[in-house]
């Protein structure tokens, strides 16, 4: 059974409507400030953990005593 024109035009311009909102969604989230606020999360998340902190915090502390140790040499 053939199909209206104006029906057929109606589906094309509902399946270019949601293509459009498909796209401006997909941008949002692939937006620069986006994914570095997701990256900022993931890293502070990361240091809340405390193994990950203290073992930042000596590695920092063994830098800093080898840096004046051969600053004092």
């Amino acid at each position: 059974m053939p199909r209206d024109p104006d029906t057929i035009q109606r589906e094309i311009e509902q399946a270019r409507d949601a293509l459009a909102d498909s796209l401006d969604e997909l941008s949002e989230r692939a937006h620069p400030k986006h994914l570095v606020a997701a990256g900022k999360e993931s890293v502070e998340h990361r240091l809340a953990d405390p193994r990950i902190r203290y073992g930042l915090m000596a590695i920092g502390a063994l830098l800093v005593f080898a840096l004046l140790r051969k600053l004092f040499r």
